[in-house]
């Protein structure tokens, strides 16, 4: 899209965005999204926001190294035009008339009468960012020696007084001298700051500081604002790999992303881990996730922080009224999904999420370890990073794949081009994502998978589609073995597989998982109401293979010792018919700390809580039961737990109708705005209202129009001042009085109308 439209050029910014077209309107709320919110009144009021400092810092923290460099050159030449850009930036031309037009749709430059023009809060951000590719050079000032006069005495200093110059250039262009006098020639210098300024390269500005005029900084750099060219692109080394290996290994670690996820959030939904008080999630329970998962606990807080972001799992109270961590509502929905189906939603939310999982176990600078799911654990910077990353992958062809061991440092130097300013630890969310892409199956041998590109593009269903042929197909039997396992020939059906979890222990993954049989496993179905005719009869459902003898007399002789043990209530008390059984129990060597006492040969008491004890008394080995105040037996089945999903965490509808649909809103209201200001009697009008003059202060600003400000006083005094406005930010107006004949600061609240004059520009 071209920056110069035919016709005069605009006076303001606000009329060069009156002269747009709906499409390039909503163009720049798309791309500055804060400008839209809430809507502005009319162009005006856009133009007055767009140049705010917080607006500023958003729109350059989105600007590659090459763009920024074209700005930061505008900002050397205050007002310049295409050809002048192009002897300035050391860019292919055509590139930099790219960036000046993006620029110009960002409403970041406008076409000022006198040239290309950047917005005049733009220098002050620009300086204050450690950007590369800026060149801290400070503006032209249009009134010295001629480019080749500065080369010249350049070329004549001596080696010691050309350092020191190429190094303020380098750092600033300010520097102190101490107590060096300006010579009336170079050739009385005694030091080379005194030849500096012998020869006028420095500007003396008072208390030993000296300044660099930018015309020096751009004749030392040969005319340009940088060195090195700012337009080079890193490369990405690559390696080639048939492109059906990478979608079958990214397909591999998908299943099993999905899969974890399941396992995980069925055990907490029957044993939640409780919150922290500070929020998140405690390190003992995360370790113990990834037990249970057979992952690392960095693996295991990533699994946990995606579930959170995809509405799968929320904080909420048990029946105790403890605060805990439990699956949703919305997470029986998901397991009833295909699993492609599923993975693709956890893809999504992963792609979207601010979350920063890559920091799970780590300590922050105070010592402190970083708790998966704490509330801190966040960036707006992480998902643009996370997409950044794989869009590095997605512009390689099918079957490139990084190289190893320079393939992720390449990535990160080329999303570091992309976005050079805030933050500092972009670096980390670049190399975090291509880590956290392959562990959930976006990528595979370090190249994007099929269903990844289509995941990446936003097509979910695409995705799932991709994905679903290179899934295992379910399988609903076991391979029952003499020595206490069963063998999953393959990924199981989930109801089976959550059965089965119940009965046994996972022992090993891989392509078939080896389930484990214990007393302890067995025992966690009759704790959940199984009987021994059941467990009987499910493995002999489950199984291919016939029950081996060792499997039945496990389940047999567990159900035998099973509620041998009873517990009540005292504080609890403990009896059996088998006086050796408590005998051997009060004697345990962990039993210490339970409290018991004997009353009886088969009766015990304990001073610790019913359910306190009867976790510890299976710890040590024994199966013990409730028993109700009648005497008889009570075995509660534990019921599944569920959380409201939260509204913000329900999986989104499409967004881009609604964002399409808002911004098409917005651009409606601000063109039903300039109308009604268009309607208004063409004479100058006063602003009086604080949006209205806020907005003509700022236009003001960008012009270099004088304006009539009404002012309040601290003594309630009211005055009017003709000023030349030169900055508004933080509430306070900072502009050249004429009446004083100074530059001072009016507190904008206490400005009670505006009023351009007309003439004085």
């Amino acid at each position: 899209m071209s920056a110069n439209p035919p016709g005069t050029p605009p006076r303001t910014l606000a009329d060069q965005l009156r002269s747009w077209s709906d499409e390039r309107l909503g163009n720049l709320l798309r791309d500055r999204p804060d400008l839209a919110t809430p809507a502005p009144h009319d162009s005006a009021q856009l133009a007055s926001r767009a140049a705010t400092r917080s607006s500023l810092l958003r729109a350059l923290d989105g600007l590659t190294r090459l763009e920024l460099s074209v700005l930061d050159a505008q900002v050397v030449a205050s007002q310049t035009t295409y050809d002048e850009l192009v002897s300035l930036v050391h860019a292919d031309p055509a590139a930099v008339r790219a960036a000046t037009d993006r620029l110009v749709d960002l409403a970041l430059t406008w076409e000022s009468p006198s040239g290309l023009r950047p917005l005049t809060g733009v220098a002050e951000v620009l300086r204050g960012g450690a950007a590369a590719g800026v060149s801290g050079l400070r503006p032209v000032t249009g009134h010295g020696p001629h480019p080749a006069a500065l080369r010249e005495r350049i070329d004549r200093l001596t080696p010691a007084a050309r350092s020191m110059l190429e190094h303020l250039t380098d750092h600033g262009g300010e520097g102190t001298t101490g107590a060096a006098r300006t010579p009336g020639r170079p050739e009385d210098a005694t030091t080379p700051v005194e030849e500096l300024l012998a020869h006028g390269l420095l500007t003396p500005r008072g208390q030993g500081v000296v300044h660099l005029p930018g015309e020096v900084g751009l004749a030392l750099r040969g005319g340009r604002t940088t060195t090195a060219a700012v337009d080079d692109v890193p490369a990405v080394p690559t390696s080639e790999r048939d492109p059906a290996l990478v979608d079958r290994l990214a397909a591999g670690a998908a299943f099993d992303a999905v899969r974890r996820v399941e396992l995980l959030l069925d055990h907490w939904g029957l044993a939640p881990p409780g919150v922290l008080r500070t929020g998140g999630l405690a390190v003992r329970d995360l370790k113990a996730a990834s037990i249970e998962l057979h992952v690392t606990p960095a693996e295991a807080g990533l699994l946990v922080e995606i579930a959170h972001e995809a509405g799968l799992l929320a904080e909420s109270t048990d029946t105790d009224g403890e605060a805990v961590w439990l699956p949703t509502d919305t997470y029986d929905a998901w397991s009833t999904g295909a699993p492609a189906v599923r993975w693709a939603a956890l893809g999504r939310a992963w792609l979207e999420s601010p979350r920063l999982a890559g920091l799970v176990g780590t300590r922050d600078p105070a010592g402190k370890t970083w708790n998966a799911l704490a509330p801190d654990l966040s960036s707006t910077f992480a998902a643009e990073a996370r997409r950044m990353a794989l869009e590095e992958l997605a512009v390689l062809p099918p079957g490139a794949t990084l190289a190893a061991g320079t393939g992720t440092p390449a990535v990160v130097a080329r999303v570091a081009w992309r976005r050079p300013r805030r933050p500092p630890s972009r670096a980390d969310m670049v190399a975090w994502a291509l880590a956290e892409a392959a562990a959930l199956g976006v990528t595979g041998y370090d190249g994007i998978s099929s269903a990844g590109r289509l995941l990446l593009a936003g097509d979910l269903d695409g995705a799932a589609g991709a994905l679903a042929p290179l899934l295992p197909e379910p399988v609903d039997h076991v391979l029952v073995q003499a020595d206490l396992t069963a063998v999953a020939p393959g990924p199981l059906e989930p109801a089976l597989a959550r059965t089965l979890h119940l009965l046994a222990d996972v022992e090993s993954r891989g392509g078939a998982t080896v389930y484990r049989f214990a007393p302890t496993s067995v025992r966690r179905a009759f704790d959940a109401g199984w009987s021994a005719a059941e467990v009987h009869e499910f493995l002999a459902s489950v199984s291919r293979t016939p029950l081996p003898q060792p499997l039945t007399y496990l389940v047999d002789d567990v159900a035998r010792t099973f509620g041998t043990l009873r517990v009540g209530h005292a504080e609890a008390f403990l009896r059996a018919d088998d006086e050796g059984a408590l005998t051997e129990l009060l004697h345990h060597p962990k039993a210490s700390t339970l409290g018991l006492r004997r009353l009886a040969p088969t009766v015990l008491v304990s001073t610790v809580p019913v359910d306190v004890l009867l976790p510890r008394l299976r710890e040590m080995g024994s199966a013990p039961v409730v028993e109700a105040p009648d005497g008889t037996v009570r075995i509660a089945r534990r019921d599944l737990q569920r959380a409201r999903t939260p509204r913000h965490r329900r999986p989104p509808a499409v967004r881009t109708a609604r964002e399409a649909a808002t911004v098409t809103a917005v651009v409606t209201a601000i063109r039903a705005g300039d109308r009604a200001s268009a309607s208004r009697p063409s004479r100058p009008a006063d602003a009086t209202s604080p949006s209205d003059a806020l907005a003509a202060l700022r236009q003001a600003v960008e012009a270099s129009a004088t304006v009539l400000i009404g002012y309040v006083d601290n003594h309630g005094s009211s005055s009017e001042r003709l000023v030349d406005p030169l900055r508004v930010e933080g509430g306070q107006l900072t502009a050249h009085d004429h009446r004083s004949d100074d530059t001072r600061t009016f507190a904008v609240h206490r400005i009670t109308t505006v009023r351009p004059v007309a003439g004085r520009t």
